[in-house]
Parts: C-alpha cells; structure tokens; sequence
C-alpha cells in the first residue's frame, strides 16, 4: 500500500464516547458499514501530521506519543541508527538498514497484567479496526513484516478476521504466552524472534535495533485501532472527546470488588468514579482503586472524583497506563492486598538481575510479614529502604513498577501500617 493521498472519507466519525465498538459486531461487512472502507492511499507525512495534532499516546501504558515513534522508525530504516552513522556500529551486532532489510511493525495484544481485559475484548469485538491500524502503520514506515502478537484466544479472532479481507494476507501471527512480562516491548520482539518472551536491556532502542537488526514498532493494539479512526476522521474529531490534556477515549478494564466487572469505552480525563459507578460500585463501598494495574498506585477512596488523567493522578504517583482500575472494598486490607500483588509480580520476574532476582523477594516477604501484623517496628522503614533500592538499578521496569506499588501501599494505607504494627487490623478482626 502506498501513501500518497490526504486523508478523505465521506462517513461521518461515531459521535459518541463508543467509538471503537461503534460497529456493534465484529464482522468487516459490519465494520465497512460503520467506519467505511480503509484509506487506502493516504500522505504519510498528513497521517504523521494528525497523529500529532491529536495528542495520540500509546494505550498499552507507557503513554508515549504515538507520532514519535512512527518517526523514530522511519528515521531509523532510512539513515540507520545514530551509532551506524557515526561508522561506530562495528563489532555491535547492529546492521546497516540496507543490509538488514526494512523496518518491523508489531501489534502488541498480549496483555500480561492479569487485570486487564481490554486489548482481548478489542481483538473479540473489534479485530478490523486493529488490522487497518496495524496496516497503516505499516505502510507509513514501508515495513518488510508486520506481526501481530496476542494469547490464543486473542489470535482466533484475528485469524478469522483476516480470513475476510485480501489486504490482510501479509500479517503474520504470533503466539504471547501468558505471563507477565510478555508484553513489554523488548520481551515482545524476543518472542517473536523465537527466544524467550523477557526484556532485553534498555541500552539500545528497538526504532533502532529490534527484531532481527531491523527499525522496529512495538505498538499497543488499542493504540493501532484508534490509528485507524484518526486516519478516516482526523486529528479534530480524536479530540472532541477527553481534555486538552488528554484527548480522545480510551479503554478501562474495571474489576475488583464490583458487581459488573467488564471492559468500558470512556472519554479520557473524566472522574475516576464515573466507570466504578457504570459498573455498580457505590461511592461508600470504595476504599482504594488501584490505578494502572500491577505496577500502578493506589488512589485512596475519598479521591475518586480525581480525573483519569495524567495530571489527576500524578499527586497519588499513578498514571492512566493501560486503563486499569481495580476497587478495593471496605471488607478487604490493602496492605494484604498489595503483599499478594508483590508476591506475584516476584515470581513474575525474569531474573536477569540482582533488583528482580533477590530485591523483590525480599521486598515481597518483609511486606508479607507487615500484612500478616508483625509487630516488628522495623518493618515499614526496611519496606521502604528496599522499594528504594530496587527503583530504577534493573535490567527492565519491573523492579520500578513493583517499587512504584510498595511505595504507594504504604502512603495509602498508612493508618493500616500503625494498627498492623500493634497487631490489629481494622479490616480483618
């Protein structure tokens, strides 16, 4: 597919916060019907132009601007990186662009963060719009492959998806297996170069050097399919929905202590509380969200009128990351909570370094204790000490992230600290 043309399109863009399942099924006869067909020839330096005019950020958690890493990539395949053109490549491993052949485009669904459900549901019920994303992508960088990486549940729906269009032949599929580090961006390219699905390190930049040698996108599935909306109706319409801030909508998984778990469309930047009521919560029967999943932070429950934005949310330490909201109900401690949680996410990790193979079992034990009411006194300051010293020294983000949690846990509930250290609790009696 070549980009030649300004984006035009006669259909009107959904007018509503539900535009990614605006199709209401996710057949392409009913996507077509909804959204029309794909630009098929469209300027790529007008797409570039609106995706940063929108204020597009990535859905899969880190938020970085969507534009930017199409350029990064396009720059890279066509000058080769900064150390290829300092002719200090030798010896690297690193391969000239001509030499290792185009860019690499990805399409990242594989959701490692238990919490979430979002990026499988979009896959379900919206597996076109992921496709033309994936593909207009691909065109903009003129990549030599395009892989698209899910669990197998995520991957059924696609492959049926492909199987009803002819533009779509060219997507390889790769299976995510479901652990958590699966989707970070250099576990991702890992994988689906056949290795073991674990980051790499952080020195070299994947728009770089990432599958094969090759320029590579790592780019989040809900990222792509609101590409592919923003290619039909522009930077205008992505921004008539959320804030300035933080325009367009974004996907939130809501679980936890709720009557209707599900996956909600919802304009960026409003309150944190309007889902949790969409999905049965009562305001009084909240008594933290943690906000970002696992390696987020709570929000205690008398902020939830705070926006899901990241300005909101940064006095608690947190980000809207991949639209993660867990509630955690007046029944239930969180600093047991959190202990399971860091229990978890240090059996999660890769052990490729000192903070991950031997700080977050530390950290995950003396945070057990507290939860469990040892009355040692000690305990918060050795909490604290070691969330510190994992921050930022591994090989990855998952010490952070983990850090990130245990540092929040003990500003939140730092009443629950004090009972536990005079053994009581003033959840679980």
């Amino acid at each position: 597919m070549t980009l030649t043309q300004p984006i035009t399109t006669s259909i009107a863009g959904p007018t509503g916060v539900s535009r990614l399942f605006a199709a209401g099924a996710s057949d392409f006869r009913s996507h077509r019907a909804v959204f029309g067909p794909m630009p098929g020839a469209v300027d790529e330096g007008h797409l570039l132009a609106e995706l940063e005019a929108s204020g597009l950020a990535g859905r899969g958690g880190a938020a970085f601007p969507t534009w930017r890493k199409l350029v990064a990539v396009r720059g890279a395949s066509s000058g080769g990186t900064r150390a290829d053109r300092a002719g200090s490549g030798a010896g690297t491993g690193r391969r000239s662009s001509a030499t290792r052949g185009g860019p690499v485009v990805i399409a990242n669904g594989a959701e490692g963060e238990p919490l979430s459900r979002k990026d499988e549901t979009l896959l379900a019920g919206a597996p076109h719009l992921v496709i033309d994303g994936l593909l207009l992508a691909a065109a903009s960088v003129r990549a030599s492959d395009v892989v698209l990486y899910a669990p197998t549940r995520s991957l059924e729906h696609v492959s049926r998806a492909i199987a009803e269009r002819i533009d779509a032949e060219r997507i390889r599929l790769v299976t995510a297996p479901e652990t958590f580090l699966s989707g970070e961006a250099s576990a991702v390219v890992s994988a689906v170069g056949g290795g073991p699905a674990i980051p790499r390190d952080r020195i070299v930049r994947l728009s770089e050097s990432g599958l094969g040698g090759a320029p590579t996108l790592v780019q989040n599935v809900e990222t792509l399919a609101h590409l592919a909306l923003l290619a039909r109706f522009g930077a205008i319409w992505f921004r008539s929905r959320g804030t300035d801030e933080d325009p367009g909508t974004r996907l939130v998984s809501v679980s936890g202590d709720v009557p209707s778990p599900r996956v909600y469309e919802v304009a960026a930047g409003m309150p944190l509380l309007d889902p949790l009521v969409s999905a049965g919560v009562r305001p009084q029967r909240i008594g933290a969200v943690l906000v970002g999943g696992y390696h987020g932070a709570w929000v205690p429950g008398t902020a939830v009128a705070t926006p899901l934005s990241p300005s909101g949310l940064r006095p608690f330490g947190a980000a809207p990351g991949a639209g993660i909201l867990m509630v955690l109900g007046p029944h239930r401690c969180g600093l047991d909570a959190s202990a399971e949680i860091v229990e978890y996410l240090a059996g999660q990790s890769a052990k490729q370094c000192g903070p991950c193979a031997n700080g977050l079992p530390r950290l995950a034990d003396v945070l057990r204790r507290l939860a469990r009411r040892d009355r040692a006194e000690w305990l918060p300051a050795e909490i604290e000490r070691l969330a510190r010293v994992v921050a930022g020294r591994g090989s990855c983000h998952h010490p952070d992230g983990t850090a990130r949690l245990v540092l929040s846990t003990l500003t939140v509930f730092a009443d629950d600290v004090q009972a536990h250290l005079q053994g009581r609790c003033e959840v679980r009696r």
